[in-house]
């Protein structure tokens, strides 16, 4: 669908590229598909044994902490609000993963859907700056899928395919996945940093509503307050130090 997308854009544009090598002509490279093939591949395993909202709790915060934490390797300074923020946050973290939680995940599956988060958030570091985000995320995912390809390949006694389960595949790559890249960075020039910052801060919520109306996922009490503590400690990281800058 990117692929597509970056085509008929440069068709509009009457931009001459080569169709033998799509992967050089939409740029990219092979680190950043590599983060985004762990990315993915991870958060598909994990949520194997996961519940949705638990799991893009973990996801988001991931990808959050390790974007903070490399901008406080690179010399960047925390208030004391952010700190607060930062402790309140990890408190949350915590209090999904304890064990004393009935709906507490394996460690496993939360391990690998932080490592998800983690190649996430590299992968969203790199990608700063990029002159063309839609062509360059084109490029990475056309790496990501043949690296996929290769995983899938190693699989397959393992693998069990239905109409149904294809069907959702396509939907969740060619159009929340490859469509909503192509919307976020159509939309994101209008954005102020603090209000994208804002958006993002939905998402978890918005997983934990889909789980709980499409497969019946519980909202437990516990949950609320840890995502509460997340969400909220995350807000007063991020949307503080996107004012600062």
């Amino acid at each position: 669908m990117l692929a597509s997308l970056v085509y008929c854009r440069h068709r509009w544009r009457q931009t001459e590229m080569s169709l033998a090598d799509p992967v050089r002509a939409f740029g990219g490279n092979w680190i950043s598909a590599l983060a985004l093939f762990v990315y993915a591949s991870s958060l598909s395993f994990s949520y194997a044994d996961m519940a949705t909202g638990v799991g893009a709790l973990l996801l988001f915060g991931a990808v959050q902490g390790t974007m903070i934490l490399t901008g406080l390797w690179f010399g960047e300074r925390l208030s004391v609000r952010q700190v607060g923020g930062l402790l309140l946050a990890t408190a949350g973290v915590v209090a999904i993963l304890s064990p004393s939680t009935n709906k507490a995940p394996p460690l496993g599956s939360a391990f690998l859907m932080i490592a998800s988060g983690v190649a996430w958030g590299i992968y969203s570091l790199r990608g700063r700056g990029a002159a063309d985000p839609t062509g360059d995320t084109a490029g990475n995912f056309l790496r990501a899928a043949f690296l996929s390809a290769l995983l899938s390949g190693m699989l397959l006694a393992r693998q069990h395919l239905d109409s149904l389960g294809l069907l959702y595949a396509v939907i969740s790559g060619a159009i929340t996945s490859g469509m909503g890249y192509a919307v976020w960075y159509a939309v994101l020039p209008s954005l102020t940093r603090s209000r994208a910052a804002s958006v993002q801060l939905s998402v978890p919520v918005l997983a934990s509503l889909a789980g709980a109306l499409f497969v019946q996922e519980p909202i437990t009490l516990r949950l609320v307050l840890a995502s509460t503590a997340v969400l909220g400690g995350i807000a007063m990281v991020v949307l503080n130090r996107q004012r600062a800058v």
